[in-house]
């Protein structure tokens, strides 16, 4: 190829994008490169069931939407309009219960009873410190953290939640059910210190900000992102699959958006030995079967105050979810599995016809199992939402492999393209401050598999077009990212 640019970023996905908008920004010439005829990643929508239902492909609700380092100084909520429904997400459990994690935290706890203040003692402090947690838990662990107080409080509450004596503060069940639900997003043993992590931020950002909703579907949020470096001159590539560095024209700085496993199989005979082998030690965790429903009225839930939720945790118990999660690290599929729901068109009514539905679900198995969950989400559901079959138009369903096959960054399914464990959180994919620089001259790596880990945050890519411009480009300067004025479009209300 005979054109040339200063930077090149190969993969779509939230954190590609995140680069390839942050180089463009600083002057560069950015190319961006992607397999699919769509951009986007894990967050794309498309209609795959019937004609005028709009399915989130990856992700759906994002807690991190509002509170990202990359998003806030993007303005991403004056680019998308988001709707943050009054309840983050909710608990169903038998007997038409069902805990409700309002935005409010005091509203939360009074309608937990006599648990509610022990909730409360556990997020308050988190809650009061909430852009501390999300800086410290949104960079490089080996980092200094900019708020040293957030950082202390959120690991004595991680470890309390992350290990046998979970349950000291409660005597019922909704509320540590509830923590269960969030820390179960993890895919990790329960309770691990990791997973009582995850589950805290969550949380902290339930409720501290609320877990934001894109109209139009997260492909809202690719394509902002999309137009935003169109708009500073980057060239976009669409159905090009790069399996070898030499097919990119030349560029200062090549980042990709892919997992270490894929890097060791494009520059692996350049690279270091050592560096090499950490890359080909780093472990992948437990997959996802997705399941989406095309619906004829709105779920039934037993607790009808589950709908005014855009996340549902199924799965009841504390214990019960436990259990199920700690079958899937086993390698077993729990015959109950837990179930992670999104229904979107409570609040958002451009996904489907007037009247219908969409119901975004997935359920954790072990990595690379070609088992269709169907049925085993659709009982749980019916469980707590005694007529949902009823509802149900359409599914498309899919097994862990063929999220694989969809989307590389998942090897076996594994949405969070690396275990999110505490040794790989720390070391992602290599214990360093700057993890986002290879050992190779101009290469980066900008995935999920790299700090902060998993998630819909773009700060991986971020952070990685940062290090690109110190180390080939000579300027620690961060460039601008707030839209124009011709750009904004709404605030999240």
């Amino acid at each position: 190829m005979s054109e040339s640019y200063d930077a090149i970023v190969v993969g779509s996905g939230p954190n590609g994008l995140a680069a390839a908008v942050t180089l463009a920004r600083a002057g560069l010439s950015v190319a961006l490169y992607e397999r699919h005829t769509s951009l986007g990643g894990a967050a794309s929508t498309a209609e795959i069931t019937l004609p005028g239902f709009r399915h989130d492909l990856g992700s759906a609700v994002h807690p991190l939407a509002l509170e990202s380092w990359f998003f806030r100084e993007f303005g991403l909520d004056k680019r998308v309009p988001f709707v943050v429904p009054e309840v983050s997400f909710a608990h169903p459990l038998d007997g038409a219960r069902a805990g409700l994690a309002y935005r409010d935290l005091d509203r939360t706890a009074e309608a937990l009873g006599r648990d509610g203040a022990a909730y409360a003692r556990i997020l308050r402090p988190l809650v009061s410190h909430l852009r501390g947690v999300a800086d410290f838990t949104g960079n490089a662990l080996l980092r200094v953290p900019g708020d040293p107080l957030a950082a202390f409080l959120f690991g004595i509450r991680s470890l309390e939640q992350g290990g046998p004596w979970w349950n000291a503060r409660f005597r019922d069940e909704v509320a540590p059910s509830m923590l269960t639900g969030v820390s179960a997003h993890s895919i990790l043993a329960q309770p691990s210190l990791a997973a009582g992590g995850a589950g805290l931020v969550l949380a902290t950002y339930a409720h501290g900000r609320g877990w934001p909703i894109p109209v139009g579907g997260s492909q809202s949020i690719a394509d902002a992102m999309v137009a935003d470096l169109r708009a500073h001159g980057g060239v976009v590539h669409t159905g090009v699959d790069i399996a070898d560095l030499r097919q990119l024209p030349a560029a200062r700085a090549v980042l990709l958006d892919i997992t270490p496993r894929a890097l060791v199989g494009l520059v692996g005979d350049r690279m270091p030995a050592p560096y090499r082998h950490a890359l080909e030690r780093f472990r992948y965790g437990g997959g996802v079967a997705k399941i989406d429903f095309a619906l004829s009225d709105p779920v039934p839930w037993a607790d009808p105050d589950v709908s005014r939720s855009g996340t549902v945790h199924v799965g009841g118990t504390r214990a019960e979810i436990a259990a199920a999660e700690n079958a899937v690290v086993r390698g077993e599929l729990p015959d109950a599995p837990y179930v992670l729901v999104s229904q979107p068109t409570l609040f958002d009514t451009t996904r489907a016809p007037a009247g219908r539905h969409v119901l975004w679900a997935y359920t954790h198995v072990p990595a690379g199992s070609p088992a269709d969950r169907e049925e085993a989400v659709v009982a749980q559901i019916e469980r707590f939402a005694p007529g949902f079959r009823d509802t149900i138009l359409a599914t498309s369903s899919r097994t862990s492999v063929d999220i694989a096959a969809w989307n590389p960054n998942f090897p076996g399914g594994d949405i969070s393209a690396g275990a999110p464990s505490l040794t790989q959180l720390i070391s992602r994919p290599v214990p360093r401050p700057d993890p986002w620089r290879t050992p190779v001259p101009g290469i980066y790596l900008c995935s999920s598999s790299t700090s902060p880990g998993p998630g819909v945050h773009g700060l991986a890519g971020w952070q990685a077009a940062l290090s690109a411009l110190r180390h080939e480009f000579g300027t620690r300067l961060r460039p601008g990212l707030a839209p124009r004025d011709d750009q904004v479009v709404t605030t999240a209300r």
